[in-house]
């Protein structure tokens, strides 16, 4: 399903949800409350993915459909407001961490910049060398 909404999404999926586990080793060991340090990175990972998917689903809308200039600003800050909205309740109701929720965020940036590095390597590990070839 996320290969028909654009092509690198399971990869920046892939690599979020690597991030994430990535913190959550690197920082548990460090935390004082490591369950509300899981939760938070996991509740920021999770965030991230649907940020990503929200955002495939939403240009591909706008490129298919031709949506408007003021849809797409809408539909940014609804994704917006529904990160705020998830971190007052994970503040408000003690689900997590909201620093380790932020970082766990954090990895749709990430992602964003390490996903063509990761799918290059993928593309050599399957003996695909025409994408290297013509990215270079």
């Amino acid at each position: 399903m996320l290969r028909r909404l654009n092509k690198a999404l399971p990869g920046l999926v892939f690599v979020i949800l690597l991030y994430g586990a990535v913190v959550w080793l690197a920082g548990v060991w460090f935390a004082r409350d490591k369950l509300m340090y899981s939760t938070g990175v996991w509740i920021g990972a999770f965030l991230a993915v649907g940020m990503a998917i929200h955002m495939a689903v939403v240009i591909e809308d706008a490129v298919s459909i031709g949506r408007s200039q003021s849809k797409l600003v809408a539909m940014s800050l609804l994704r917006y407001a529904v990160v705020v909205l998830v971190f007052f309740c994970t503040v408000y109701f003690h689900l997590g961490d909201p620093i380790a929720a932020f970082i766990g965020v954090m990895g749709l940036k990430i992602a964003a910049y390490l996903q063509p590095f990761f799918h290059k390597i993928l593309m050599k590990l399957k003996g695909r060398e025409e994408y290297s070839k013509e990215n270079q």
